[in-house]
Formats: C-alpha cells, sequence, structure tokens
C-alpha cells in the first residue's frame, strides 16, 4: 500500500484500487499506516535543513566557481524536496482527520 520513495526518503500512498474498495478496517490501517509516516515527515524535514545550512557554510568558504555552482544545485534540489515533503504533510491534513471521526 505504500512505497519508499527514494527522493524524499519516505513511503508513500500506493493505493492500487479506488479508496471505496477498500473495507473500512483496511481503510483505518492505511490511514494509522499514513499518520505515522506524515508524522516523521517533520523530522525529515529537520534532516534535509541541517545538510542545507552545512552545503551553505561550505559554499560561503568556497572560492572554487564550479564547486559552488555544484553546492547551489544540490542546496536547491534539497530545498526542492523539502516543498514536497511539506506539499504531502499539508495536503493530507484531511486524510488524518478521517482517521479521528
Amino acid at each position: 500500500m505504500f512505497v519508499y520513495d527514494e527522493r524524499l526518503g519516505i513511503r508513500l500512498p500506493a493505493l492500487e484500487r479506488a479508496w471505496e474498495e477498500y473495507s473500512e478496517k483496511e481503510q483505518y490501517d492505511i490511514l494509522l499506516e499514513w499518520e505515522k509516516i506524515r508524522g516523521a515527515i517533520p523530522d525529515r524535514i529537520a534532516e534535509l535543513e541541517q545538510t542545507i545550512n552545512q552545503k551553505q557554510a561550505e559554499l560561503s568558504d568556497e572560492s572554487d566557481f564550479s564547486r559552488s555552482c555544484r553546492l547551489n544545485s544540490e542546496i536547491a534540489e534539497l530545498a526542492s524536496i523539502i516543498n514536497d515533503l511539506w506539499i504531502w504533510y499539508r495536503l493530507n491534513q484531511t486524510v488524518s482527520a478521517r482517521l479521528h471521526q
């Protein structure tokens, strides 16, 4: 039901059929598992932010232009991952609300 996304570093839902085709128990189990994954997203974001900070520190001391470009690219990719993680975290707040109903 969930597949690991290498880029984001978390498992994402990969439902094989329409939501309504799952039993109530299966829906509950899926929502419960997603809530656990979703709860770990802020920690994953914090890890990535720490990596960005390290790369920014390297960048401030870097005089090699091509290495600076590479670091900037890496920072941009990490920022993109963080943005995608926040999207997953926020878009699925409604899913989490279902679990508590």
